[in-house]
């Protein structure tokens, strides 16, 4: 599939401020929430993070005037769910801005940040279902596509919230190894079963299969098309390799050395983590240009 970089910004950035709205909420109703400030700056930061995630992802559209429609379809369409969860996500999001710059805790001040813990999670799942669902494109359709999508949000979303709030760098450290780790094993994991899948023969795609070969007469196109330019992207699998190593080091190494680096140097903790939330994030869009690049559509058996 081709990576286009406008699909792969919202992806990420959505991820983490939906991540980070997400621990804002475990927090508060689970941990010890951040001090006020801490906590309005997470906020901020988390919502800006959602706004240029949703905002790119329309310069991919052929017209993106039209990106509104996308709320029409949430019926049918795991888009349109995500489009109107991210929207309604706001609601809770503010109110319990507007709930910590008062000062305020009334009796359902848990209530909110339970919803916006609940909102986040719920849009999570329908950005990863978007392409989970897919059929056509096998390295998509498979059940650890959720899960990386959730520990991706939630690791740079938990690194973030710990630089923005202000909270003990060593602990949000040690919070975020735990969670690269077990990201890490599952994308590999990912990654090993996406290697052996292979497209299924131009016989099993057209339900000919034991009846005869099935061959190309004739391309269908005599110059590149839209369904070549989106969905004929290939990536050489040395060049896969380097770069699925790479983002291993980004959003899993360099974590755990940050931790490791807080642990035995703790005025350099504060230092650490933002390096380690720079790095994930970067390591985030590698993955997320490998989850793209290095799937394949069965349209493309037809050229």
């Amino acid at each position: 599939m081709n990576p286009a970089f406008s699909v792969i910004f919202f992806t990420v950035m959505s991820g983490a401020g939906h991540g980070m709205l997400f621990i804002l909420g475990l927090h508060f109703n689970v941990m010890r929430p951040a001090e006020r400030t801490g906590t309005l700056v997470s906020l901020l930061v988390a919502l800006v993070f959602v706004v240029i995630g949703l905002s790119s992802s329309t310069f991919h559209l052929g017209k993106p005037g039209r990106a509104w429609r996308a709320f029409s379809q949430w019926r049918t369409s795991w888009l349109s769910r995500e489009a109107v969860l991210s929207a309604v996500t706001f609601a809770p999001a503010l109110l319990f801005g507007w709930f910590v710059w008062r000062g305020d805790s009334p009796p359902f001040a848990q209530a909110i940040a339970l919803a916006l813990t609940f909102c986040s999670f719920a849009t999570i799942v329908c950005t990863a279902m978007i392409y989970a669902c897919l059929k056509p494109i096998p390295a998509w359709n498979q059940p650890m596509v959720f899960p990386v999508y959730f520990f991706f949000a939630a690791l740079t979303g938990s690194l973030w919230y710990g630089c923005c709030s202000g909270s003990e760098p060593l602990d949000q450290l040690m919070g975020a190894s735990v969670i690269a780790v077990s990201l890490a094993a599952l994308k590999w994991s990912y990654w090993r079963t996406i290697d052996r899948i292979e497209l299924p023969s131009r016989e099993a795609a057209t339900a000919l299969e034991g009846i005869g070969k099935v061959t190309t007469f004739e391309r269908p196109h005599t110059e590149a098309n839209y369904l070549t330019r989106e969905m004929g992207f290939v990536l050489a699998r040395k060049h896969s390799r380097k770069l699925r190593i790479i983002a291993l080091l980004l959003f899993a190494g360099i974590p755990l050395l940050a931790l490791l680096v807080a642990a035995l140097l703790p005025s350099l903790a504060g230092a650490a983590l933002w390096i380690a939330a720079i790095a994930a994030l970067a390591g985030t869009f590698i993955e997320r240009w490998l989850f793209f690049a290095e799937a394949k559509h069965m349209v493309m058996l037809y050229y």
